[in-house]
């Protein structure tokens, strides 16, 4: 992989939550361990984030609660807007732009026609009141697909890939078991054959077995389609199995970057060596 095959590209990207003072750069950040001032009480969420996601690659981002790698997924998804820096995007013509700059329209259209996402939690996901079918039917009418035929028909293909029963197609979200409803918003994420999926701590709270299933389902996907995918875990072992390269974060900052294995076998950071062992 090179540099000219980049797909996505962060540079100087910052986000806080609060008032700001002239002592919070100071006062914050991993080396004083905190993200919080605690003079003013802002929350330095993310500072001077840089990373590229190359086409078809596999990014995890790994940190403790608090650390900035959801607020981070947020910005990319295009749900927060960064207070400074730039996203920039790579189209398949070569045509590069930067997403911070998009309007309203601009922004929703972008979302619902390149990007995709599972949440942690589904019901941040899928609308809880809408059938299996009709949230896999959203997400296509936002991209602009009218025909009815068609989107049922796209809407069983995508319930047989991932592993879902397609005579369920008409049941209620809350019918499904957690490791399900995580196959759903995947169904759902897909529908638009986005260019970047974004996956946010998808394997919390389900069982060992369930999990496994999941994570096969995704590496599937993403040989059989070259997906690329922008990861987000506390889970070390989930990164591993799916991630090429990892970027540690703690208090808002990435404090180290490489090759997953490089990173979990031979870490360099105190911060990292912690997370390491104690996942042992």
């Amino acid at each position: 992989m090179t540099m000219e095959n980049w797909l996505l590209r962060l540079e100087r990207l910052h986000k806080h939550f609060g008032p700001t003072c002239p002592d919070c750069r100071r006062l914050t950040g991993p080396d004083v361990g905190r993200s919080r001032c605690p003079r003013c009480g802002t929350v330095w969420a993310c500072v001077d984030i840089n990373l590229h996601l190359y086409a078809g690659e596999v990014l995890g981002i790994v940190g403790e609660s608090g650390s900035g790698k959801s607020t981070l997924l947020q910005m990319v998804y295009l749900a927060l807007r960064p207070d400074s820096g730039h996203i920039w995007f790579r189209e398949a013509d070569g045509t590069v732009r930067d997403l911070v700059t998009l309007d309203r329209y601009e922004t929703r259209l972008f979302r619902n026609t390149r990007l995709g996402i599972v949440c942690q939690r589904p019901e941040l996901g899928l609308n809880m009141r809408f059938s299996v079918g009709g949230n896999v039917a959203e997400k296509l009418l936002l991209a602009e697909w009218r025909h009815f035929d068609r989107i049922r028909v796209r809407t069983l293909e995508l319930m047989t890939r991932t592993e879902l029963p397609p005579e369920r197609i008409d049941d209620e979200p809350a019918t499904f078991s957690g490791g399900m409803l995580q196959r759903v918003q995947i169904a759902k994420a897909l529908a638009i054959h986005p260019t970047l999926l974004l996956l946010d701590e998808i394997t919390s709270g389900l069982d060992v077995s369930v999990q496994a299933r999941v994570l096969d389902l995704l590496r599937r996907i993403q040989w059989e389609d070259r997906m690329t995918m922008l990861l987000v875990s506390h889970d070390l072992g989930v990164v591993r199995q799916l991630a090429r390269r990892t970027i540690v974060m703690k208090n808002g900052a990435i404090i180290e970057a490489g090759l997953t294995d490089q990173i979990l076998e031979d870490p360099q950071h105190p911060y990292t060596q912690l997370l390491v062992s104690s996942a042992l």
